[in-house]
């Protein structure tokens, strides 16, 4: 499709009617809205372009790097009375805030500059493959910039439409973004308070156990064998063992094997239930572990000894 405007794609209407009668929307507001968003072939481009996952000591590399690791102790300086509120609400270890949102967007500095409504836009109407969850996502966008008195037109974010320091989709900012600073306004754009107060009750919503680990290094002696997730004491009986103390886990708590590849080889390691949980922030194993990697060299270096 050339270069246009979103109000010339098939199915806006019916959309701009749905809006109107679901959500009370002025009709007015929503047609000049679209046609002013513009429709960004380059979307589709970087949507449809095949993912070619790098080797993990590669994306690793990318990640857990010196740069994330010397701004995200100065976040945690900056922020640390925040961080430690939302660590004893939620449960959620600062180091863990600190990674992920550190990893999503260096702390703020890569959080986008594509207009959201452009990008949802394109998606939605012009994306058949996940249509339908990115028109959820502009209908969700349109509410969330209602409710929060923002300018349609100005809001930027990724070209998949995550908004913010944390890059929450905007039917995630609705449902699990909170008013930490309590200003009024759960302000995911400006307000690190709020981001961090955000990301923690997501992963809380999400099921994080406080207090339980979330990945140890493990001796495997099964090779190749079966990975399903067992408990401790079968892993154990069949030659998967922790290469240091599990704390706040008993025999039959649940775990899975997960192997990553090395210049020397494989690294085998027993992920918990919190490992789960940062990958319902992103479905890859990569990223979970890139968060716990990265948030365990922000704690070593935040309690260093000076």
């Amino acid at each position: 499709m050339p270069e246009s405007h979103a109000a010339q794609f098939p199915g806006v209407d019916v959309f701009i009617d749905e809006m109107v009668q679901r959500h009370q929307f002025e009709r007015t507001y929503l047609e000049s809205a679209f046609a002013s968003a513009q429709h960004r072939p380059s979307i589709i481009a970087a949507m449809s372009r095949p993912y070619t996952r790098k080797p993990w000591p590669e994306y690793r590399a990318t990640v857990v790097e010196p740069r994330r690791i010397r701004r995200g102790l100065a976040f945690w300086q900056q922020h640390r009375d925040t961080l430690a509120r939302a660590e004893q609400r939620y449960g959620v270890p600062a180091e863990i805030v600190v990674a992920l949102i550190g990893i999503e967007t260096v702390y703020g500095r890569n959080v986008g500059k594509v207009p959201t409504l452009d990008a949802l836009a394109t998606l939605a109407f012009d994306y058949p493959r996940r249509a339908e969850f990115f028109r959820g996502e502009l209908e969700q966008f349109l509410l969330l910039v209602r409710e929060q008195q923002l300018d349609v037109l100005t809001v930027q974010g990724s070209y998949a439409g995550a908004l913010g320091m944390p890059q929450f989709m905007p039917g995630s900012y609705r449902r699990y973004a909170v008013d930490f600073d309590q200003d009024g306004r759960a302000d995911l754009l400006t307000d690190a308070d709020d981001v961090i107060g955000s990301v923690a009750n997501y992963l809380y919503q999400f099921g994080w156990k406080q207090g339980e680990p979330v990945a140890v290094r493990s001796r495997d002696l099964l090779g190749e064998g079966d990975k399903t997730p067992r408990p401790l004491a079968e892993w154990s009986g069949i030659g998967v063992t922790p290469l240091e103390p599990v704390a706040a886990l008993d025999a039959s708590q649940a775990a899975t094997l997960l192997e990553f590849t090395l210049a020397e080889g494989r690294e085998s390691w027993l992920a918990f239930g919190n490992f789960g949980v940062i990958t319902r922030y992103n479905n890859s194993n990569y990223y979970a572990m890139s968060v716990f990697q990265l948030a365990e060299e922000l704690k070593r270096a935040f309690y260093a000894p000076q």
